[in-house]
C-alpha cells in the first residue's frame, strides 16, 4: 500500500507543480512558487496564522455586528501539531504542514485498505485504496490543509467501531471532532449503529453493558462535536462565535443570514441553478443517492460504514452551504469507493470488462485531479471557487 500511496504522490506532485508554473502573482505567492508555497494556499494561510500567532483574542466584527472570517473557523489539532514539529524541528511552516498532510495520507492509506479488507476481496480491496490514493480531491493529502489528518482518525474510529472497541473509539473520535467537523455526524451514526443492534439483538447479543457503552461514547461523540463552538465561546466571551465565524464564509453568497439546519442546500441550488431548476436538481441528486443504497455492492458494505455514510450525508446537509469547498467537504465518504471497486470488479462482468472498468476508472481519477486544482486550488485571477 505504501508503494501504490507514493506512487500516486508522485503523480499529484507532478500535477500541482504543473499547476504552480503556470501561476502568476496572487495574494499567497510569487509567480511561479516552489512547491511549499504552492502547498499553503487558501485555508493554508489560516493554519498558518493558527501555527505561528494563535488564535485572537474576540471574534472581529464589522461596524454592524456581523463576524467577519477569523481563525476560529479552523479547528487546533492540525495546526498545533504542526506547530510542535515547527518548534521541534526547526521547519518552516510549509514543510511541517505538508509532512504531517503527507504522511498522514500515507497512513490513511493503510487504515483504508484494512477497511476495505474487511468486507472486500483482495483484488476489490486493492482497487479501492487505489481509487482512493487516486482520487479527485487526493491533491488534498499533500497540502497545508486538515483533511489527510482527519480521515487518519476517522477510518482508525470506522475499524475500532467494526471490531467493538468501544473505549478507544470515544478518544479518537474526540481528536477527530478537534480536527474537522465531524463528532456530531458520528454520534448520529453511533445512534444509528445502536438502533440497528438494537433491532438484532435476537440474533446478535446486545448486552446491558455494551448497550450503556455505546450510549456513552455516543454522548461523548456528541459532546466533542460541540466541543470547538464551547471552546471557542469561553475564549471570546462571545456564545455565538463559532457559528457566526462559519457564517461569515456564506454571506458573499446569501448575504446575512442565520444558521437554519437543512436550508442552505436549497438556498444554494437556487442560487447556483435557478429557483425551479435548482431544487429540482437536488431532489433528483438527493433521491438517486438514496437508491444507491440499494445496489448489491451497497448492501454488501458492513452496516458501521452505511451508518456513518447516513449520518455524515445529513450532517452535511443540515450546516453547510453548497460551493467549490463541497467537493473537499465529500473526502470523508471516501468508504464508499469500497462499493465502487466492488461493483467494477463484480463476477457478473467478464475479466475483460472488470480489468478495462479498473483502468478507466484511475485514469479518470487522475484526470480529475486536474480539473479539481484547475478550478479549486491555483489562483487564477477569480477568487469564486476556493478549495
Amino acid at each position: 500500500m505504501i508503494a501504490i500511496y507514493s506512487a500516486s504522490r508522485l503523480v499529484t506532485t507532478g500535477i500541482l507543480m504543473s499547476f504552480a508554473a503556470r501561476q502568476e502573482a496572487n495574494a499567497w505567492t510569487a509567480a511561479r512558487p516552489g512547491y511549499g508555497d504552492f502547498a499553503r494556499l487558501w485555508d493554508g494561510h489560516w493554519y498558518y496564522i493558527i501555527a505561528v500567532s494563535g488564535y485572537p483574542d474576540a471574534i472581529p466584527r464589522d461596524a454592524s455586528g456581523l463576524a467577519l472570517e477569523n481563525a476560529f473557523a479552523f479547528m487546533p489539532v492540525y495546526p498545533f501539531l504542526v506547530r510542535t514539529i515547527m518548534l521541534a524541528s526547526g521547519l518552516d511552516f510549509a514543510t511541517a504542514a505538508v509532512t504531517v498532510s503527507a504522511v498522514a495520507g500515507g497512513a490513511a492509506a493503510l487504515l483504508f485498505h484494512r477497511l476495505m479488507r474487511v468486507w472486500l476481496a483482495r483484488g476489490a480491496a486493492l482497487l479501492a485504496t487505489t481509487l482512493f490514493c487516486v482520487a479527485p480531491l487526493s491533491p488534498i493529502y499533500q497540502v497545508a490543509y486538515a483533511e489527510s489528518l482527519q480521515l487518519v482518525l476517522l477510518l482508525a474510529a470506522l475499524l475500532l467501531l467494526i471490531e467493538r472497541w468501544f473505549v478507544p473509539l470515544a478518544f479518537v473520535v474526540t481528536a477527530m471532532a478537534l480536527t474537522r467537523p465531524s463528532g456530531l455526524a458520528f454520534a448520529l451514526a453511533l445512534a444509528l449503529y445502536a438502533v440497528w443492534r438494537w433491532s438484532r439483538r435476537a440474533i446478535d447479543p446486545f448486552p446491558p453493558r455494551e448497550r450503556l457503552t455505546v450510549v456513552v461514547v455516543t454522548a461523548v461523540a456528541g459532546l466533542a462535536g460541540l466541543a470547538w463552538p464551547g471552546i471557542v465561546a469561553l475564549a471570546t466571551g462571545d456564545l455565538t462565535g463559532y457559528v457566526d465565524t462559519e457564517l461569515a464564509w456564506r454571506r458573499p453568497y446569501l448575504g446575512p443570514v442565520e444558521l437554519m439546519p437543512f436550508t442552505a442546500w436549497w438556498q444554494g441550488a437556487q442560487w447556483w441553478l435557478g429557483d425551479v431548476r435548482g431544487p429540482v436538481l437536488l431532489g433528483v441528486v438527493l433521491a438517486a443517492a438514496a437508491a444507491s443504497f440499494a445496489l448489491p455492492a451497497m448492501r454488501r458494505m458492513p452496516v458501521e460504514l452505511r451508518c456513518w455514510i447516513v449520518a455524515y450525508a445529513v450532517y452535511l446537509l443540515a450546516v453547510f452551504f453548497p460551493q467549490s469547498s463541497t467537493f473537499r467537504l465529500l473526502v470523508p465518504l471516501a468508504p464508499l469507493l469500497g462499493a465502487v471497486a466492488a461493483g467494477a470488479l463484480s463476477p457478473r462482468w467478464p475479466r475483460g470488462v472488470r480489468i478495462a472498468l479498473a483502468v478507466a476508472l484511475v485514469v479518470a481519477s487522475v484526470a480529475a485531479q486536474a480539473g479539481w486544482v484547475h478550478i479549486a486550488w491555483w489562483v487564477d485571477g477569480y477568487d469564486w471557487t476556493p478549495p
